[in-house]
């Protein structure tokens, strides 16, 4: 059975960084497309970025310059850089991963931006 592993969250004041990671445990095959979605509480779950097999990268736009989306395809193991933190990023943050037959997901990581 495959489960993904998320780590990296925390707290951390704005301004600062944090990395989160996303593991699949298991074999997947042909994972086209790696997700970082968050919720933050009383919001809807919003798609933050993606990285499609080809290397190819989308970001929404609130996280555009400061987030960076990186891939492991050895490891199925995707990564979120996260710079430049604000209050607004708090968030539960899930990984997802697509293939051909069905989707996975995380079971989230809380970030939380305070002073």
């Amino acid at each position: 059975q495959v489960q993904l592993v998320e780590s990296g969250g925390g707290v951390v004041q704005p301004g600062g960084s944090l990395r989160l990671s996303c593991a699949a445990s298991g074999s997947i095959f042909t994972i086209y497309a790696m997700d970082w979605y968050r919720q933050a509480p009383g919001k809807q779950r919003e798609l933050v970025a993606t990285s499609f097999s080809g290397d190819r990268t989308n970001y929404a736009d609130s996280v555009k310059g400061r987030f960076t989306i990186s891939r492991d395809n050895a490891k199925n193991t995707v990564y979120l850089q996260m710079n430049s933190l604000k209050p607004e990023d708090t968030a539960v943050y899930y990984c997802h991963f697509r293939t051909v037959v069905r989707e996975f997901w995380g079971q989230g990581t809380q970030v939380t931006v305070s002073s």
